[in-house]
């Protein structure tokens, strides 16, 4: 597949994850946040409630990975430990940036398939990773 083709069904799949994510409650904050250490699809918001009523936000990084099969890999298994300490990276810099560092995050998986016929398939990993493992 070629570079311009993979693009074209990456933003699709980035559009289709957005979509998703609002219609599930999520809050699009950013998508695909630059900084020098690298790029995050999406960043966004999901207020979670606690048992006793109140509501708390958390910040969610997500990354969105899409394919038109899962003939040699699941589209999630392209989030390596590599690609996830990259996103770490990134994320560590928005919240510092953005005086964050009180608040609740999280990284989230987005994979998709869409395949050229049929019906596309989304799944949500919500703390698809966390920090402990990389750093």
């Amino acid at each position: 597949m070629s570079d311009r083709r993979r693009n074209i069904l990456g933003q699709r799949g980035e559009g289709l994850a957005a979509e998703y994510l609002q219609e599930i409650g999520y809050c699009i904050v950013e998508r695909n946040y630059r900084n020098h250490y690298g790029e995050i699809d999406i960043i966004a918001q999901d207020w979670t409630h606690s048992a006793f009523g109140d509501k708390s936000k958390t910040i969610v990084f997500v990354e969105v990975k899409t394919r038109k099969n899962n003939l040699f890999s699941f589209p999630s298994e392209a989030v390596t430990q590599r690609k996830q300490l990259q996103i770490s990276k990134v994320a560590l810099e928005y919240l510092a940036h953005n005086n964050l560092t009180e608040v609740a995050a999280r990284f989230d998986v987005v994979a998709i398939l869409l395949p050229d016929s049929g019906s596309s398939q989304i799944e949500l990993i919500k703390n698809a990773f966390d920090l402990s493992g990389i750093f």
